[in-house]
C-alpha cells in the first residue's frame, strides 16, 4: 500500500475540508443592524453626484469606519436606501417585509406604556410582533437554520409575545428584550444594572459586569461564540447582530476618544463618534472570525441602519447631523429615513457555489432606490427558500440590484406613515420616482391637511418646497399615497374630538 507523505496527507485533508465546506446546503447570513445610524455617520460616502459617483462630505472626514469601507470594497452599497423614521416600525418591517402602515407598529414602542401620543390612532400596534407573524427567521429555522439574535430587539412591549425573540422564531436570544436603548454602555456599570438607567438595563450579560468590556464588544463576543457553535455543529446560521449602538445615552468609548479632538465638535458629538467607531470594530471582528472559522466565503453580510441618524449635531429639520441631508431620526425629511446599506460576501470567491447563485458586485454603488421591506424576500432568496405563499410582502428580491444592475421591475415608490407625535408629527411621506410629497394631518390645530413637495433629483436636500408651483403633481402624488394607505389598511390620527382624520385630496 502506498504511504502518503505528510504534505500529501495534509493536502488531502484540506481538500476534504473544502469539499465538506462546499457541501453546506445553505449559506450563512448576518444582518448587521445599527441603531440610530444615519447615512452620514461614517467615513464611507453614500451621497453620489449626478453620475452616481460617491462624493465625500465633511461628516465623512469626521467619522472613522474602516471596516464599513472594507465591506463596501468587496460588496455593494446603496446610495438611496429607506427605512422607517424610528426603531420599532423599522424592526417590524425588517422582520415581516411589510410596511409600517400595514403592520401598524407605526411608532417606537415604549416598554411600559402605550405611547400612541395625544392624537395618535387608538388601534396602532403597540404590542408589536406576534408568534403567528411568521417572520423570516422563523422561515429560516423551519428550513434548517440556527437563528441567533444578539443585541437590541424592541419587537414588542413588556409581557408581550414579541418581548422575547425566542417566541418569534429565534433559537437563541442574547440581550434582546422590550427595551429600546441601554441603561449604560459600560461593563463597569453592568450596562445599567449597577449604574445608569435601571429600567433600560441590558439583560443576559452578567459575566461582563464590573469589567471594562464596552457593550458593543460584549455583544460581539457573544455573537462570535454562537457562530462558533453553529459552525462546529455544521449548521447554517442566521445572525441578527442588532447593536444598541449608536442610540443614546452618548457615553464615551475611551478607546477611541483620542481620534476626536476637543474643540472640533461638542463633547456629545465626540462621544457619539466613539460609539460609531466601536460599532465598526465589531463588524471587523466578526469578519475576521468568519475567516478564522473558514466560513467567510459561505457567509453573506448585510449592513444597515434602522432609521435616520441621531448625532447631536443640530435639530430635527436642520442640516446638521445628516448634512447635507435635512433632518434626523423621527423627522419627515430625508435625514430621518435614509440609512447606510451595504451587502457583501464576507470573502468574495467567484468559484463559491453560493456566490455563483447570488453574485454581488464588488466596490459598486447602486443608485436605484430600495427599502427595508426588501430584506425579507432577499434573505429567503439568498437562502434558496420560497417566501410563504400566504404572507403579504411590500418589498422585492434585490438579487438583480445586488449584481450592480438596474431592476426595472422593482417598485419605485416608498410610503412612510407616521400618525404620531415626534420630531416630525402626524405625517405621511410618499416618494414616487424623483418626487416626494409630505402630507401633514395637523390634528393639533384644525385637522385641515397641508403638504410640502420636493423634486429630489433637482433638490436632493429639500430646500425648495414646490407645492404651490406644482399643484397638479401634489394631487397626483396625493391620490397615489391615499391608494397605498388604503391597500395597506393604515390607521390614522384623530382630531380633538376623537374623529379619525382620513387622508384626502388637497384643494
Amino acid at each position: 500500500m502506498k504511504i502518503l507523505s505528510k504534505n500529501v496527507f495534509l493536502s488531502a485533508a484540506a481538500l476534504m475540508g473544502a469539499t465538506a465546506l462546499n457541501a453546506q446546503e445553505r449559506p450563512n447570513i448576518i444582518m448587521f443592524l445599527v441603531d440610530d445610524m444615519g447615512l452620514m455617520d461614517t467615513s464611507l460616502p453614500f451621497i453620489v453626484d449626478e453620475n452616481g459617483q460617491p462624493q465625500r462630505q465633511p461628516l465623512n472626514e469626521w467619522y472613522r469606519t474602516p471596516n464599513m469601507e472594507r465591506l463596501a470594497e468587496q460588496g455593494i452599497r446603496f446610495s438611496t436606501f429607506y427605512a422607517q423614521s424610528v426603531s420599532s416600525p423599522s424592526r417590524t418591517s425588517l422582520m415581516t417585509g411589510q410596511n409600517a402602515a400595514r403592520h401598524r407598529t407605526t411608532n417606537w414602542i415604549n416598554a411600559e406604556n402605550n405611547n400612541r401620543t395625544p392624537f395618535g390612532p387608538h388601534d396602532w400596534n403597540w404590542t408589536g410582533l406576534k408568534v403567528n407573524d411568521h417572520i423570516y427567521p422563523q422561515v429560516l429555522k423551519e428550513n434548517g437554520y440556527r437563528t441567533i439574535h444578539v443585541g437590541k430587539a424592541h419587537f414588542g412591549c413588556n409581557n408581550s409575545e414579541g418581548a422575547n425573540p425566542t417566541n418569534l422564531g429565534f433559537d437563541v436570544n442574547i440581550a434582546g428584550s422590550a427595551i429600546g436603548h441601554p441603561g449604560s454602555y459600560h461593563g463597569e456599570n453592568g450596562y445599567g444594572w449597577i449604574k445608569g438607567q435601571r429600567a433600560r438595563a441590558v439583560p443576559d450579560l452578567e459575566k461582563y459586569h464590573r469589567t471594562p468590556t464596552f457593550l458593543s464588544d460584549a455583544l460581539t463576543l457573544e455573537a462570535i461564540q454562537e457562530i462558533g457553535k453553529a459552525v462546529k455543529d455544521k449548521q447554517p446560521f442566521y445572525l441578527n447582530m442588532a447593536h444598541y449602538a449608536v442610540h443614546s445615552p452618548f457615553e464615551t468609548d475611551e478607546r477611541f476618544i483620542g481620534n476626536y479632538p476637543k474643540g472640533v465638535k461638542n463633547d456629545q458629538a465626540r462621544a457619539f463618534a466613539t460609539l460609531i467607531e466601536g460599532m465598526d470594530k465589531s463588524l471587523g471582528d466578526l469578519m475576521d472570525k468568519l475567516e478564522e472559522l473558514g466560513v467567510a466565503e459561505n457567509t453573506l453580510i448585510i449592513f444597515m441602519g434602522d432609521n435616520g441618524g441621531d448625532a447631536p449635531l443640530g435639530g430635527a429639520d436642520e442640516y446638521g447631523s445628516s448634512a447635507p441631508l435635512r433632518g434626523k431620526k423621527g423627522a419627515e425629511y430625508e435625514g430621518g429615513v435614509r440609512v447606510p446599506f451595504i451587502a457583501g460576501w464576507a470573502k468574495p470567491d467567484v468559484n463559491n457555489v453560493f456566490q455563483k447563485r447570488y453574485p454581488i458586485a464588488q466596490n459598486c454603488v447602486q443608485t436605484q432606490m430600495a427599502t427595508i421591506m426588501d430584506i425579507y424576500p432577499t434573505v429567503l432568496s439568498v437562502a434558496g427558500i420560497k417566501t410563504p405563499e400566504d404572507h403579504i410582502l411590500d418589498g422585492g428580491d434585490l438579487k438583480k440590484m445586488f449584481s450592480g444592475k438596474a431592476d426595472k421591475k422593482h417598485r419605485n415608490d416608498f410610503l412612510m406613515h407616521f400618525p404620531h407625535e415626534h420630531r416630525g408629527s402626524y405625517f405621511t411621506t410618499y416618494r414616487k420616482g424623483d418626487w416626494k410629497l409630505i402630507y401633514y394631518y395637523n390634528p393639533e390645530t384644525d385637522g385641515v391637511p397641508t403638504c410640502k413637495l420636493y423634486n429630489l433629483k433637482k433638490d436632493p436636500y429639500e430646500k425648495q418646497d414646490a407645492a404651490k408651483e406644482q399643484p397638479q403633481k401634489v394631487n397626483e402624488l396625493c391620490k397615489q399615497m391615499i391608494k397605498r394607505l388604503q391597500e395597506e389598511n393604515a390607521t390614522y390620527p384623530v382630531d380633538k374630538n376623537n374623529r379619525t382624520l382620513y387622508p384626502k385630496m388637497l384643494k
